[in-house]
């Protein structure tokens, strides 16, 4: 169906006043899921992305890998063995790990940017020392911790490299791999580092992108709206559970850090930051601080 010349124009009037608010502001966005993988969606984020920087937004991009790290490995024979969710990375995955993450996914969106009009730069986060890593310690005592070998958590972001790139009108896709003291690489969980990047950067908003509508209550309604405290009492009484759990855990994180928004949004939709950044209804849940009005 056609859309009239008028609903064209009264689409972009109310995108109008979210450019001007995002005018020369940062939004770290988490690029995962099945928008990582479908053709259109792809193709779809790569678009909104350009058009957010055609329009003054700073976009500073974070993604993950997992299904095509898994992929990989399984052609290779090796087994992928998981700890309450995380890969267990040796030496051997984490080649592997770096060669998808850093080469052949970060180049792919780069890429796919660059096709669309945009200027994208790939790094890792071993790129200018950007992230310092630790190694992550998985359990509750050191009776009962599993050893996730070169799985990491982030220690420091400087986020220098991303803001010069950003100031030259380049797109920043990052990697999370990180470098630990003593230069061994660390697999990082790609929510964890686009929540602490943003909190760095002191971002207007973070976005992750999932496959999920977002935040729903027990009817399966969607949620957004909620302020920091209220979403603390949702987890309490077991309204938000299971896997949205790390994500919500990362969006509070961020705002409760000085990031003014988080948006835990449906990467399943065509032009889902677009339509949750410019438009009046949104794609998914908002997370803000209590100041945030």
């Amino acid at each position: 169906m056609t859309v009239k010349k008028s609903s064209v124009a009264e689409i972009l009037i109310e995108a109008l006043p979210y450019i001007q608010a995002l005018d020369r502001k940062t939004v770290v966005i988490k690029f995962g899921g099945n928008a990582m993988v479908d053709e259109v969606l792809k193709s779809s984020f790569a678009q909104d992305i350009v058009l957010l920087k055609q329009v003054g937004v700073n976009p500073v991009i974070v993604h993950g890998g997992g299904p095509q790290i898994g992929r990989l490995l399984e052609q290779i024979g090796k087994e992928s063995r998981f700890i309450e969710g995380m890969r267990v990375t040796d030496n051997e995955t984490m080649d592997v790990v770096e060669m998808v993450l850093g080469g052949l996914v970060n180049k792919q969106i780069v890429s796919l940017i660059n096709r669309h009009g945009g200027r994208a730069v790939g790094l890792t986060g071993k790129d200018g020392g950007m992230i310092s890593a630790r190694k992550m310690k998985l359990g509750k005592n050191q009776h009962e911790s599993h050893d996730l070998g070169q799985v990491g958590e982030v220690k420091n972001i400087d986020p220098s490299v991303v803001k010069m790139l950003d100031d030259d009108d380049f797109i920043p896709v990052i990697a999370p791999i990180g470098v630990g003291p003593d230069g061994s690489s660390y697999n990082i969980n790609a929510d964890l580092v686009a929540g602490k990047l943003a909190s760095v950067l002191n971002a207007e908003k973070l976005l992750l992108l999932t496959n999920t509508p977002g935040v729903l209550d027990p009817e399966g309604e969607l949620l957004t709206g909620l302020e920091a405290g209220e979403t603390d009492q949702l987890i309490e009484k077991g309204v938000i559970h299971g896997g949205m759990l790390p994500k919500v855990f990362c969006a509070l994180d961020a705002v409760k850090h000085g990031v003014k928004t988080s948006h835990i949004i449906d990467g399943r939709v065509r032009h889902s930051v677009l339509l949750e950044l410019l438009t009046d209804s949104g794609v998914g849940t908002l997370i803000k601080s209590e100041s945030t009005h």
